[in-house]
């Protein structure tokens, strides 16, 4: 393993009790880190803390980032508990129903967006302000190769991802006169518990879809976070880190 130091750095990664989250959240403590989880499973939060607490300072939170109210509360708890953050994970996310865009519920379009794109926003626009303030600052806004592409029977999370790629691209140039890095990542599918929300069909079109022919290691998406939120990555902003084993190659 790469050694990053990311010592002295507080870090928020969001949907972080589990899968990529869970990964970048143990990466980042073992590269001096302290680290803030921000989820909804509480159960999932406290086995968490258990299975991290040996490599570092970390801290759960619960957060419903589709609330601004929310958000704005895990960051005061956070920043009491460990200072100013200066790295920030957007990973949580759902997939949602599968169904064509003609039958897909209001509603679930409404959650999905607002988790995964709305999220984000808010998420950002309370942390950046001490960013500015201090001049530094990483963030990682976790997309999907669905983003870019589009996966069939998924309108909503494609939408929803490919509006967090725009977002990442806006806000890396609002923030380029500052050392803060804004990048996103476009993984393929990991075998998470986000897989449990999608039909068996769209799992095999997806997996059908990658050159390498395997899901992409929770472990592979956490080492190119930590280079993404390292001192190292100090040129790179607005700007979308693939991570789809050949899928796209841009």
């Amino acid at each position: 393993m790469n050694a990053v130091d990311l010592s002295g750095r507080v870090a928020v990664v969001t949907g972080g009790a589990q899968g990529i989250g869970l990964a970048v959240a143990r990466r980042l403590l073992s590269s001096g880190a302290k680290v803030t989880i921000w989820d909804l499973d509480k159960a999932a939060m406290e086995a968490a803390v258990e299975d991290l607490s040996a490599l570092g300072a970390v801290k759960a939170i619960w957060c419903d980032q589709a609330r601004i109210e929310a958000v704005d509360e895990a960051a005061a708890e956070t920043e009491r508990a460990f200072g100013a953050v200066d790295l920030l994970v957007n990973n949580a996310g759902i997939a949602g129903p599968a169904a064509p865009l003609v039958d897909y519920d209001p509603n679930a379009w409404r959650q999905i967006v607002d988790i995964d794109l709305n999220g984000v926003f808010y998420c950002c626009r309370r942390l950046v302000p001490s960013m500015i303030e201090r001049n530094y600052g990483r963030i990682v806004n976790v997309a999907s190769v669905a983003g870019k592409e589009g996966n069939p029977n998924a309108a909503a999370y494609s939408a929803a991802k490919a509006g967090v790629l725009a977002l990442t691209k806006s806000l890396g140039k609002e923030l380029a006169g500052h050392d803060i890095a804004v990048n996103a990542l476009t993984p393929s599918p990991a075998r998470t518990r986000i897989l449990e929300q999608l039909t068996e069909a769209q799992v095999t079109y997806m997996l059908g879809k990658v050159p390498r022919g395997r899901f992409v290691e929770v472990e592979e998406a956490a080492a190119m976070v930590a280079f993404m939120l390292s001192d190292e990555n100090s040129f790179t902003t607005g700007a979308t880190f693939d991570l789809s084993g050949g899928r796209t190659t841009y």
